[in-house]
């Protein structure tokens, strides 16, 4: 599978599925990883915490991660963004 389509999935199970589950003010500005093919996640504040816990469960997980209630995960020369309000 290429990284194009492991974007493209993980961004749909995080917006169809997961994202409503997962939006609280205790878990905002967390990192949500994703294994897109069984759709089972982490959550933790550190990405590699949050994919091992997963890889527990998933040994060939396929990992998309992205940053509860922002735009990206890590922001370089940049800044994130707020998605959502509390």
């Amino acid at each position: 599978m290429s990284t194009d389509n492991t974007a493209l999935r993980g961004k749909a199970l995080y917006q169809e599925h997961i994202r409503s589950l997962v939006e609280t003010q205790e878990s905002l500005g967390k990192i949500v990883a994703i294994d897109i093919e069984s759709g089972d996640y982490e959550i933790d504040s550190d990405l590699l915490v949050a994919s091992r816990r997963l890889r527990i469960r998933h040994a060939s997980a396929r990992i998309w991660a992205e940053r509860i209630g922002y735009n990206a995960v890590y922001a370089v020369g940049g800044t994130r963004t707020r998605t959502t309000i509390p």
